[in-house]
C-alpha cells in the first residue's frame, strides 16, 4: 500500500522558481534596500491624520507594493483582492500577515492617496539607484511623445448638453429626497432633453438638427437656472452641504458647454480647441491630433529613455505643445537629474529644428540627431554619418518602451478621475515599468 508523507507547512512565504516570481522577489529586494520609498507613501496616507488612532491598516510600504502589483499585472482592484488572497507570491511581495485580507475598497482608497509628486520622487530615487549600480549612466538618451487617453465618451455638443441636464437633475433629485421642500424649486426636464439628444444623434438633415439643438439648449439653460436657485436655497443647510458643493462645481462647466454649443451650432462659429470642453467629468482633457491622424482626447506625455531601456524622465503636458518646443526642457531636466547633460541625444522628427541643435550644443550635448533631418545637415548635428545612423537606429528603442508601457502596463488609457489622479496614474505606470526593468538587469547579473 502506498504511504503518504506528512508535510509540515511553513508559515514563512516561500518564493517559487518561476521567472516572474524571481522578478517580483528582486523587485522586493530593491524596495527593501530603499525604505524611504515606503516612508514617502506613508506621509501621503497620513496627510495630517494621527498615526496612533483608528484601526490598524496597510502601511506606506505595503500600499506602494499593492499599487505596483496592480500596474505590473494590469488587473482591477477586485482582481487584485482575489490574487492577494490566493497567491503566495503576491502576499510575500506585499508582506501581508496570515490573517490580512484587504478588500478591493481598501486597496483603492489607499492607492489613490499617493500623490503624483510622490510617484515622481520615487522614480527619481530609482533612477539614482540605477546610476549608482552602473545600469544607466545617462550618457545617451532618446525621446519621444505619446498620448494617454482619458476615459470619456466621444464628445459632441448634444451629448455634452445631455450630460449637463442628467447630472444636474440627478443631484437635484438627491437633494429633494433629503429636503422634500425643494421639489417645488425645480422642474424635471430629463425626458425632453434625452429625446432631443437622441434625435440629434440619429438625424442627418441640418435643418432638423439646428431646431433640435435650439430646444436642447433652451432646456439645458432652464435646468442650469433651477440648479443655481436651489444652490442658493441650500446654503447653510448641513444635510445638503456636500450635494450643494457638487452642484456648485458643475455650474461653471454647464456655462462653458452652453456657450460652446451656442457658438458652434447656432452661431456657426469655429471654437478654438483650447477654449473647448469635451467632458464635464474630466474638464482637464485636451484635444490632440498627432501627425494628422485621428483625434485623441487625453494628454501628451513626453518620455525620455536610455540605453538600459529605463524611462529616465516623464513630463505630462497640458494643452498640445509642439514637439519642437520640448527639447530644451528635456535636456535641462536630464542635467538636473544626472548632474550633467547627455553626450548624445536623439529625438523623433517632430523635435527637429536648427534652434534645438544650437540649444543642445550650448548645453553640452556633443551629438544630437532627429529621426528626420528636416532640412538639417548631418554635420550640423553629429560628427559623422555613421554616428547619425547609429543614433537614428537607437531612437527606435523608445517606441518599444512606449508600446510596452501601453500594452503591458495599461498606460494607453487612464481610468482614474481628475487631473491629479491622471498624473499619478501615468507615473505609477512608469515607476512599475522601471522596477521590472531594474529587476531584470540585476537578475541578468546574478546569472552571468
Amino acid at each position: 500500500m502506498r504511504q503518504f508523507q506528512e508535510v509540515q507547512l511553513s508559515l514563512t512565504p516561500v518564493w517559487g522558481p518561476h521567472q516572474h516570481t524571481r522578478e517580483l522577489q528582486m523587485t522586493a529586494k530593491i524596495l527593501d534596500a530603499h525604505p524611504e520609498l515606503g516612508e514617502r507613501v506613508q506621509q501621503d496616507l497620513l496627510a495630517g491624520r494621527r498615526a496612533d488612532t483608528g484601526r490598524r491598516g496597510l502601511n506606506g510600504d505595503q500600499v506602494l507594493r499593492v499599487a505596483l502589483l496592480k500596474q505590473i499585472h494590469g488587473v482591477s482592484y477586485r482582481e487584485l483582492e482575489f490574487h492577494l488572497q490566493d497567491s503566495a507570491a503576491f502576499r510575500a511581495f506585499v508582506g501581508l500577515g496570515f490573517k490580512d485580507r484587504p478588500s478591493h475598497q481598501c486597496l483603492q482608497t489607499n492607492v489613490k492617496q499617493i500623490r503624483p509628486e510622490t510617484w515622481e520622487g520615487l522614480h527619481r530615487v530609482l533612477i539614482r539607484f540605477a546610476r549608482e549600480a552602473g545600469i544607466e549612466p545617462g550618457h545617451t538618451i532618446r525621446g519621444d511623445t505619446t498620448v494617454v487617453d482619458v476615459a470619456i465618451h466621444e464628445p459632441s455638443d448634444s451629448s455634452l448638453l445631455w450630460d449637463c441636464v442628467r447630472v444636474a437633475s440627478r443631484i437635484l433629485q438627491r437633494m429633494a429626497r433629503r429636503v422634500p421642500a425643494l421639489r417645488a424649486a425645480y422642474s424635471d426636464h430629463t425626458r425632453r432633453a434625452k429625446r432631443r439628444a437622441y434625435t440629434i444623434k440619429f438625424h442627418r438633415r441640418r435643418e432638423d438638427m439646428v431646431a433640435q439643438y435650439r430646444d436642447l439648449i433652451r432646456v439645458a439653460r432652464a435646468v442650469r437656472e433651477d440648479a443655481a436657485a436651489v444652490v442658493e436655497k441650500a446654503s447653510g443647510v448641513a444635510a445638503l452641504e456636500a450635494l450643494a458643493a457638487e452642484l456648485r462645481d458643475l455650474l461653471p462647466r454647464m456655462d462653458q458647454v452652453l456657450e460652446q454649443a451656442q457658438r458652434r451650432v447656432l452661431d456657426g462659429e469655429k471654437v478654438p480647441s483650447g477654449e473647448k470642453i469635451v467632458s464635464i467629468f474630466e474638464p482637464h482633457t485636451d484635444i490632440l491630433v498627432k501627425d494628422n491622424r485621428e483625434t485623441r482626447y487625453g494628454h501628451k506625455v513626453c518620455l525620455t529613455g536610455g540605453r538600459s531601456s529605463l524611462v529616465l524622465d516623464c513630463v505630462i503636458d497640458g494643452g498640445n505643445p509642439a514637439d519642437s518646443t520640448l527639447v530644451e526642457r528635456t535636456l535641462q531636466r536630464h542635467r538636473a537629474l544626472f548632474g550633467e547633460a547627455p553626450r548624445q541625444a536623439v529625438f523623433d522628427g517632430g523635435f527637429a529644428s536648427k534652434e534645438n541643435v544650437v540649444t543642445a550644443k550650448a548645453l553640452g550635448v556633443e551629438d544630437i540627431a532627429f529621426n528626420r533631418k528636416s532640412g538639417l545637415e548631418i554635420t550640423e548635428m553629429v560628427r559623422s554619418a555613421w554616428v547619425f545612423r547609429r543614433l537614428r537606429d537607437f531612437r527606435s528603442g523608445i517606441e518599444g518602451c512606449i508600446s510596452t508601457l501601453k500594452r503591458a502596463f495599461r498606460m494607453n488609457r487612464c481610468n482614474w478621475r481628475g487631473w491629479s489622479s491622471f498624473r499619478a496614474y501615468v507615473w505609477s505606470c512608469v515607476t512599475s515599468f522601471n522596477l521590472i526593468a531594474l529587476a531584470r538587469h540585476l537578475l541578468t547579473r546574478e546569472f552571468a
